[in-house]
């Protein structure tokens, strides 16, 4: 599909210059009859500079010579006509074409170079990407799945923010979501560790605690060995958030290690899930691991999480003004999670102008409906504080 969608840009992108060429062909053949048409004391000819001019706009180095070629045998036409070829203004005339038009054709090979260039390091970092992340399927288990990754680098499409999800034999499905401090290739190995850690232990370990100990334990040992300290000596961490979420039980749970919290939208309200019990980044090794406590949320049928990075509540309009996550997810239609994704991909964009300073990674996930969901005994309501959902059923944790 990919190489299919490749061909026809290209198919569309060669139809496209070859309707744009006839601009400097119309453009030779105008200068040429007024040219003619004229005085003899008007000389026209220098104008046919504009012709190769225009077409490296849009044109290779191939095409924009053979438009100078033109322009030049344009150029030739009315001195041999008035019989003045040959002269010192001729000459000098032809002289200047031929030196505007080498120009021009040089720097289009340059930019085509160039462009080539850009073409292989995007396909290599699309690769890369697909490698390291591995786009999650649209459906996985009760939920449907969409997800959007931003880098800030123009050259790349990878960067320091990560998610994946996977399936666990409860069954359940574990989520994880981070962002390696810096931005850009220099933190993708310390992306890649976290990645390979969570794939291995959302399949081994039974508990969200016992997973997120493996985690800690894993960025401890390794950081040293894959974090880029040649290029940035100061300290190297990971905001990573962890979900479980069973497929028969509405009752989901997640540990933070620092990371910003994830949205919940039920209905038409949103809630911020905050943790009462945060731990720290990942990399920030303690002496001994703990058993990190959950916390628990109501996570039913048609509720939506919103996971991101801080990529995206960083990121500044030209006013200065951050994004305003939770506030535009209230009010942007959301009739599915892709649906929801797309509206706030369109509207970051349009509050930053177009461009990101940071990498930026968003998840949204959505239950669908199940006929194994096992529902609590009253109804979900906000556990006052802390914008986290709790069921009455149960009750919630208390703070150590």
């Amino acid at each position: 599909m990919g190489v299919r969608r490749l061909s026809m840009d290209r198919l569309l992108e060669q139809s496209s210059s070859r309707g744009r060429v006839a601009i400097p062909l119309m453009l030779i053949l105008v200068i040429l009859v007024a040219d003619i048409m004229t005085s003899p004391d008007v000389h026209l000819g220098p104008l046919l500079v504009a012709a190769p001019a225009l077409t490296v706009s849009f044109a290779g180095p191939r095409l924009t010579a053979l438009i100078g070629v033109l322009a030049m045998i344009a150029l030739v036409i009315p001195d041999l006509l008035t019989g003045t070829f040959g002269t010192m203004n001729s000459q000098a005339q032809m002289l200047a074409l031929v030196v505007v038009s080498s120009l021009v054709v040089f720097y289009s090979f340059v930019w085509e170079r160039r462009g080539r260039e850009l073409s292989r390091v995007r396909s290599v970092s699309e690769a890369a990407q697909r490698a390291l992340l591995r786009p999650p399927p649209r459906r996985i288990g009760p939920l449907r799945v969409a997800w959007l990754y931003l880098a800030a680098e123009d050259e790349t499409q990878i960067g320091g923010d990560l998610f994946a999800v996977a399936r666990a034999a409860n069954p359940c499905t574990r989520v994880v979501i981070g962002d390696v401090r810096g931005k850009g290739l220099a933190s993708v190995g310390e992306a890649s560790m976290v990645l390979g850690a969570f794939r291995e232990g959302a399949h081994r370990y039974a508990t969200l605690p016992e997973l997120g100990a493996a985690l800690e334990e894993s960025v401890c040992r390794s950081l040293e060995d894959v974090a880029d300290t040649e290029h940035d000596k100061g300290e190297h961490f990971i905001t990573t958030l962890v979900v479980d979420i069973p497929d028969r039980d509405p009752q989901a749970e997640m540990i933070n290690f620092g990371h910003p919290p994830p949205l919940m939208v039920h209905g038409q309200k949103v809630a911020v899930l905050h943790s009462r019990r945060p731990a720290p980044p990942l990399g920030v090794c303690e002496s001994s691991v703990p058993d990190r406590p959950t916390d628990p949320f109501i996570f039913e049928t048609g509720d939506m999480l919103v996971l991101y990075t801080d990529g995206v509540i960083e990121a500044r309009s030209p006013a200065g003004a951050f994004y305003p996550l939770a506030e535009r997810v209230a009010s942007l239609p959301a009739s599915g999670p892709d649906a929801l994704l797309h509206h706030i991909h369109r509207d970051l964009l349009a509050h930053t102008g177009g461009r990101l300073d940071d990498d930026a990674a968003l998840l949204v996930i959505e239950r669908t409906p199940s006929h194994h969901l096992h529902r609590p005994h009253a109804t979900a309501t906000p556990l006052s504080g802390h914008g986290r959902l709790h069921t009455h059923g149960s009750p919630p944790p208390t703070d150590h």
